[in-house]
């Protein structure tokens, strides 16, 4: 049982909220697929997919370790396993999950496999790279994913999809642009021999927002989902799902020329009060965050992080803020505290919220 003092809250209503902005944007026709991978973008993929599966027509995970953990959670929806190994084909199918088969040598592993098991119509998902150039086949590898697929009885191709390299920014349209006509020329070769025609999807988040007329059979809805649009604009009008909150364990008197934390690094130049919160780098608070770099709410007033970020626990400086041993500390409420947490960490709004280690504990409100 966590009984955590730190504690994630998920917002259930924002994360309604948000999937509904991007199905306003859609066909009433196309499927949504929501991505769950790295523990739900740092909250709690179990929760999420258990509050979304009347809600939504598809999951995705990275790995497929992440999609045996629905399974096991009887998730029941259709689980696309985007990064799949060879080494865990076999799970795959005992949990039926559905695997992305992205190179010959995981088609041909996968094939053998299925016919080995005689899986009969097993769902395969084939993904195409379009311009990204990190997972996917190519265009002239059409014809023989074609006779590979038609030798066997014991698959059947669910979806063909491919991903955006630039969605979000505008100034790449024409690349994005001609993504989209590549991967529709792809499709096309399918459609004409394959002699079915399985679902395509290509928009991610971004993509979403700025390319709907390529929405095709399917969306995949990633970060929006969790409150965070490709500009400022959109994410203003998504709600912030995540609310990391602690305590003060403890209130310090730090006299004049006295140090705090590791090495020293904070020394106080005046009489100082500082308090400590139980959450550090091992939490995902980044060490950048130290030496004022970052900082946390008391009593809706900020607290800079003083001293270095140590693995457990952070120090603020509360001088002016009224305050005692166990009051509430917020280390982020909001989309612009997350983005500029990001900021100041010198990355981006994904890791801050994927580095929230597991040990915190997570609650859906």
């Amino acid at each position: 049982m966590n009984n955590h003092v730190t504690v994630l809250e998920i917002d259930s209503k924002a994360l309604e909220h948000n999937l509904n902005y991007f199905k306003q944007k859609l066909e009433p026709t196309t499927k949504v697929l929501v991505v769950v991978k790295a523990f739900g973008y740092g909250s709690d993929a179990i929760k999420i997919a258990k509050f979304l599966e009347d809600k939504v027509d598809y999951f995705a995970v990275a790995y497929t370790h992440e999609g045996v953990a629905l399974r096991e959670a009887k998730i029941k929806k259709p689980i696309l396993v985007l990064h799949p190994q060879i080494p865990n084909l076999g799970s795959i199918i005992e949990y039926r999950l559905e695997p992305n088969l992205y190179n010959y040598k995981i088609l041909k592993a996968f094939l053998a496999l299925a016919d080995e098991k005689v899986t009969m119509n097993f769902p395969i998902h084939i993904k195409f790279n379009t311009g990204l150039n990190r997972l996917g086949f190519w265009h002239t590898d059409v014809s023989v994913i074609l006779s590979e697929i038609k030798a066997s009885n014991n698959v059947r191709i669910e979806s063909i999809f491919s991903h955006l390299a630039a969605s979000d920014d505008l100034e790449e349209e024409e690349f994005t642009v001609s993504q989209i006509n590549n991967f529709a020329y792809i499709v096309k070769q399918f459609y004409e021999h394959l002699g079915y025609e399985p679902m395509i999807h290509i928009l991610n988040t971004s993509g979403v927002v700025n390319y709907s007329q390529a929405q095709f059979d399917m969306v995949r809805l990633g970060i929006g989902l969790y409150g965070f649009g490709n500009d400022a604009q959109v994410t203003s009008e998504l709600q912030n799902t995540h609310k990391l909150k602690s305590i003060i364990s403890q209130i310090h008197q730090i006299e004049p020329g006295e140090t705090v934390g590791y090495n020293r690094a904070f020394v106080a130049k005046r009489l100082t009060k500082t308090a400590t919160i139980p959450i550090g780098h091992a939490d995902g608070i980044s060490r950048r965050l130290g030496n004022e770099n970052g900082y946390v709410l008391i009593n809706n007033q900020k607290a800079e992080i003083v001293g270095n970020v140590c693995m457990d626990m952070i120090m603020v400086d509360v001088t002016k803020i009224e305050c005692k041993e166990g009051d509430e500390v917020v280390i982020f409420n909001s989309q612009e505290m997350i983005n500029e947490m990001a900021e100041n960490a010198e990355t981006i709004s994904y890791e801050v919220l994927t580095a929230i280690s597991q040990r915190v504990k997570r609650e859906l409100i």
